[in-house]
């Protein structure tokens, strides 16, 4: 008999795990301890996989012009892909300007954001750790990816005889890595159906409610991330990499589909990986330098919905933000998201961020937490996908010959 595909039986634990999430919301609990577990055996493997494979793919560029170059394309793509998400998310909130009339009634406590309070300045001095393993221990994404860089350049610097075996020894580590990665998505479809089965069941009470007074803000968030992944996405990878979108949105299904039901970056992060160097053809080299990069530090779905989800709240309270103040939501929205993106809630802090900047409500966030959990699936999934599209951009670029 013909096996099903992954990603056909992660769609179907997708579709059965609303269902149970709804229907048996009493039994939930029986099921919940899978996803639990699958992403906990996803965020073990985080930490070593990311260190192993930045040292790898920078001893693979080689020469300090060749890490400068990766680095440039790589930052380069990041911003311009958030900048345009950022951009049309400010115009889907002025069409629709689903704040206008908006029912405050629906406003829930707004919860303590402790990481609000950090600055820019902050972040870029937290980028260097104190202490390299307390680092890895807690999954400090930045701090792991400047010393991995760092480490695996000055490693490039010394003599053969202590290079070649270092290189070596990454290689197999990240190899190991790997592996264990390949094993953990075999459990894939029975983690989210814990995971999605949970969430439907915390909602499943208040859906119709949530759903009707909510309705125009989840639908002016969800319309601009389908156009900037389906539209502005497809047409860079088309027109810039050469590639053929389809196929390489076909081999990305996996990850995909576990970024919606994780609304984790990070967690995805492994998937992502094998999925870009496996199916769509990347090299090792690329795949390990601009994936870890783009889980820290390019949010193309974040920076979109915090534009219209600070809008949204500006037109709630009857607050009309002059063109420039929207232009500064747009920058505070693209920096403050670098320092926010590997931490829970990311989203609702870098939105306090930009109200406290703007002068707006803090309690305005209270106004979004209803649905915060629904969209974040949404918006991870396309800061995902923008992410494999860089990687097989960049490998286009160094003139590799991809599978898609």
């Amino acid at each position: 008999m013909k096996k099903i595909a992954l990603h056909w039986q992660i769609l179907a634990a997708l579709i059965l795990s609303v269902l149970f999430g709804y229907f048996f919301t009493e039994q939930v609990d029986y099921v919940t301890w899978m996803g639990d577990l699958f992403l906990r055996a996803l965020q073990m493997i985080i930490a070593p996989l990311i260190f192993s494979s930045i040292v790898s793919g920078v001893l693979g560029l080689g020469s300090a012009q060749n890490l400068g170059r990766m680095s440039a394309k790589t930052f380069g793509y990041y911003l311009v892909t958030s900048l345009i998400a950022a951009v049309i998310g400010l115009l889907v909130v002025n069409i629709f300007r689903p704040g206008v009339g908006a029912d405050l009634g629906l406003t829930e406590e707004a919860v303590e954001l402790e990481a609000g309070a950090s600055t820019f300045g902050d972040t870029l001095m937290n980028i260097v750790p104190t202490n390299i393993f307390q680092a890895l221990a807690e999954t400090d994404m930045l701090s792991i990816i400047f010393f991995a860089i760092l480490f695996g350049f000055f490693a490039t610097r010394i003599g053969a005889r202590y290079k070649n075996p270092l290189e070596k020894g990454f290689n197999g580590v990240f190899e190991v890595m790997m592996r264990i990665t390949m094993f953990i998505i075999r459990f894939a479809p029975l983690g989210i159906f814990g995971i999605v089965s949970g969430i439907v069941a915390e909602q499943a009470h208040d859906l119709v409610n949530i759903f009707s007074r909510m309705g125009v803000y989840m639908l002016a968030v969800i319309l601009a991330l389908l156009f900037h992944s389906f539209v502005i996405l497809p047409l860079l990878l088309k027109y810039i990499g050469g590639v053929n979108p389809r196929l390489h949105i076909k081999a990305m299904s996996v990850p995909l589909l576990t970024a919606f039901t994780t609304s984790s970056s990070s967690a995805t992060l492994p998937l992502a990986m094998e999925a870009v160097e496996q199916k769509s053809g990347v090299s090792k080299k690329v795949t390990s330098f601009v994936l870890p990069l783009g889980a820290t530090v390019n949010m193309n779905g974040t920076a979109l919905y915090e534009c219209v989800s600070v809008l949204f709240i500006a037109q709630a309270y009857g607050i009309d933000l002059s063109l420039i103040q929207q232009v500064i939501v747009v920058m505070t929205a693209l920096l403050a998201s670098i320092g926010a993106a590997g931490i829970p809630m990311a989203g609702l802090v870098v939105i306090t961020i930009i109200l406290s900047v703007l002068g707006l409500p803090l309690e305005g966030v209270g106004l979004i937490l209803a649905v915060e959990r629904i969209l974040d699936m949404f918006r991870t999934s396309v800061n995902v996908w923008s992410d494999t599209c860089g990687a097989v951009i960049i490998a286009k670029s160094e003139g590799e010959e991809l599978k898609v």
